[in-house]
């Protein structure tokens, strides 16, 4: 196990950062759910009634206690962090057991939902010797009673993009997007609402071109010059002209035509901005935004770091704002 353990380590990095272990735990209840074979509708007998309440938990037996740390006030402080914005999600703290490797504990915990809508589930996951990481499946997520401090302080120091709203970054929104990415588009709607309904909010853009779209590091490149040259401004009328005109991108001469447009449209001179965007200096610009994205183990485009809080950027609006809003309780920011 130990190996396996510093295998992932070393690939994930235990300063990583991933996604909510609230879409995690989403996650382990689909594939349970998908796990059960589907009957033939002709022998499916007629649906139960629908729950009306919470579940009922079995009572935790003290001999499933067997690891000192974390201790159950640590493992509920976490989850609370996590889930806490859900007010009908319903947890307990069903075992904290030791394991073969020292230092490392399994937690099992018991999910369900007050009103009875969704079927309870167990969440497993092991927290590892430093009481600051846990592992689910095969991902490192952060752990403890303020899992994401590291990564806010991460982002607060290195995401440099450009950025619309405050100054301050008390309240700091990095979105991680590819301009090729079809997805990250799609999520422009929510990041024009956060920027409505949190104008006290630092939204920064990092640029994050994935290799499965050949076009993108140059609209990365192109992006990073506007803004050197004309400022967060004219950056963002240059993204939002390259989402809009995101099909020409297809193929080279597209992206040349549409990015040319983009920078245009932006008030810059396209001439000087493809220059620029052949220098090292500019390449190494959107590189470290990428190292950056990879530091904090993010492997998906869009996403979100809210004050080191993972989120996917095209959620529902109203989930994502509850999200937000729950964070800025946290961190103790008025709205």
């Amino acid at each position: 196990m130990i190996r396996s353990i510093s295998r992932l380590a070393g690939v994930s990095s235990l300063a990583a950062l991933c996604l909510s272990v609230a879409a995690v735990a989403q996650q382990a209840q689909q594939a349970q759910q998908e796990q059960q074979p589907a009957a033939d509708a002709s022998q499916q007998a007629p649906a139960a009634p629908a729950p009306t309440g919470p579940p009922t938990f079995p009572k935790p037996d003290p001999a499933n206690f067997t690891a000192t740390t974390p201790s159950r006030a640590i493992v509920d402080a976490f989850l609370n962090t996590s889930w806490g914005y859900d007010e009908s999600r319903i947890w307990q703290v069903e075992a904290i057991l030791k394991t073969q490797e020292e230092g490392f504990s399994k937690v099992i915990v018991f999910v369900g939902d007050k009103n009875g809508k969704d079927k309870p589930f167990r969440f497993p996951f092991i927290v590892l010797p430093d009481g600051k990481h846990m592992i689910f499946g095969e991902d490192i997520y952060p752990f403890g009673d303020h899992p994401y401090a590291e990564h806010r302080a991460m982002m607060q120091e290195r995401a440099d993009g450009p950025y619309r709203g405050s100054a301050a970054k008390d309240l700091e929104i990095v979105e991680f997007a590819d301009l090729q990415c079809p997805h990250c588009k799609a999520a422009q709607a929510n990041m024009d609402q956060l920027a409505v309904d949190f104008p006290k909010a630092r939204i920064v853009f990092q640029n994050y071109p994935l290799p499965m779209h050949p076009e993108a590091h140059r609209a990365a490149d192109f992006g990073a010059c506007v803004a050197k040259q004309g400022g967060s401004s004219a950056f963002f009328t240059y993204v939002s002209s390259v989402f809009d005109g995101q099909d020409g991108l297809a193929t080279p001469d597209g992206a040349t035509l549409t990015l040319n447009a983009a920078v245009t449209k932006a008030g810059q001179d396209p001439t000087k901005i493809a220059a620029c965007a052949d220098l090292p200096a500019t390449k190494a610009t959107v590189d470290a935004s990428v190292q950056l994205a990879k530091d904090s183990n993010i492997n998906e485009t869009p996403t979100l770091v809210v004050n080191g809080r993972q989120i996917p950027a095209n959620v529902p609006y109203e989930t994502l704002k509850k999200i937000v809003e729950f964070q800025m309780g946290l961190d103790g920011i008025q709205k």
